[in-house]
């Protein structure tokens, strides 16, 4: 069954917190000039830092999705996520 992207767009992507979130990531991007076709994320210093230039870090993709969500003292892989030798 193909994706239906009118439906997940009218579900998803077009609610208030939707684009709050993708707006808040796109001020981000912005401030540390990454430009389209960047590979690197706009990744977060610090949990609860805010948005703030001090907090915001241009960061490799690979590595600021491997945070698991997790910044900080609690800094590791979610649990059950890959185990890889890289570190």
């Amino acid at each position: 069954m193909p994706r239906d992207y009118k439906e997940e767009y009218a579900n998803y992507h077009s609610k208030p917190t939707a684009k709050k979130a993708r707006a808040a990531a796109n001020r981000a991007r912005r401030k540390l000039g990454l430009k389209k076709g960047d590979p690197r994320h706009a990744g977060h210093v610090k949990r609860g830092g805010g948005e703030g230039a001090s907090n915001i870090r241009a960061e490799n993709a690979r590595k600021n999705m491997a945070h698991g969500g997790r910044i900080g003292d609690k800094a590791k892989k979610a649990a059950g996520g890959r185990k890889s030798k890289r570190g």
